[in-house]
């Protein structure tokens, strides 16, 4: 019996998370980090200036 590699198996191909949705998941979080990090630092300049 030989074995085949999962890269040639057509059923292993559905259990894969197609790489557009990585990137795009990756971006969405890079950005809400970014978006909250922005919104962090306008409450602290707020906050310093009372």
């Amino acid at each position: 019996m030989t074995r085949r590699n999962s890269k040639d198996d057509p059923s292993r191909e559905n259990d894969r998370i197609p790489r557009g949705l990585l990137v795009r998941l990756f971006v969405y979080l890079v950005a809400g980090h970014l978006f909250a990090a922005f919104l962090w630092l306008l409450f602290e300049v707020g906050a310093s200036r009372q």
